[in-house]
């Protein structure tokens, strides 16, 4: 029952897939963490399906790529694009460590906010449509399940910046040990799939996550000394579009496998 629990409360808190209601208790949330991931599951899958069936009915690329971009939104409702816009405007604002995570704070969006946004749609949008190959898009579908296991294990694992906020919360409730330990079980069988899948192909989209995971530890750790709620998302959206420019690449050069004919 525990475990069931865990998994709707990481669902509610991680997506707006509708999930039962109860009060949250602190025994409950140690192991939320571990089914984290399991909401990129979701939403890769979701991405995927929507590949196959633009292959399948000969949808038109713009079509292909606007929608498939737009699929992880609805899945999360924009949640963790709100903490990538919120720690773009922290990190840009060139200010001392404490306004850093003021402006964090602030629900007030600012213009380094939006303008990496939509620079990063613009590039999210352009690499999206260039996965026209089957395997490459299955490698890069499997990058959701990734992205949310690193993003796990960052929380679990890095200095937390403030000493309140939900991921605070969620950090000192969990069985770190534990979590840490089934979060890399479980992205040690994701990258088996993308390897499975292309070994080329895989090995380029995981590298490309784990680049960004450590870019990731480095600026949070020199400009904020630590990690956020917001830059957990931050690291989901960009780890994403890193994996996404990879898989496009892979496409383009050698197509891993499979093509869809879109």
């Amino acid at each position: 029952m525990r475990i069931i629990r865990a998994i709707a409360i990481s669902f509610s808190m991680y997506s707006r897939i509708p999930m039962p209601q109860f009060a949250w208790k602190e025994e409950d949330m140690k192991y939320t963490l571990c089914f984290f991931p399991w909401v990129g599951l979701v939403t890769g899958g979701l991405v995927w399906l929507w590949g196959w069936l633009c292959g399948r009915y000969g949808v038109g690329a713009l079509c292909y790529a606007a929608a498939g971009a737009a699929i992880p939104l609805f899945v999360t409702g924009g949640l963790h694009v709100d903490g990538f816009m919120d720690a773009m405007d922290a990190f840009h604002s060139l200010q001392p460590r404490e306004k850093k995570l003021e402006i964090m704070k602030d629900a007030h969006i600012g213009a380094f906010s939006v303008i990496m946004l939509a620079g990063y749609g613009l590039l999210y949008l352009g690499a999206f449509s260039e996965i026209r190959d089957g395997a490459a898009l299955k490698i890069f579908c499997a990058g959701f399940f990734l992205s949310r296991c690193l993003s796990g294990i960052g929380v679990v694992s890095f200095p937390s910046a403030k000493k309140e906020g939900l991921l605070h919360t969620f950090a000192g409730s969990a069985d770190k040990r534990a979590v840490r330990g089934i979060l890399c079980l479980q992205a040690f069988i994701c990258i088996g799939y993308m390897l499975l899948q292309s070994a080329r192909a895989g090995c380029i989209v995981a590298a490309a996550a784990f680049a960004s995971f450590a870019a990731y530890y480095r600026r949070c750790k020199k400009e904020l000394g630590g990690i956020t709620g917001d830059t957990a998302g931050y690291f989901v959206v960009v780890c994403e579009g890193c994996m996404a420019a990879a898989a496009a690449v892979c496409s383009i050069l050698w197509g891993a496998g499979g093509g869809m004919g879109i």
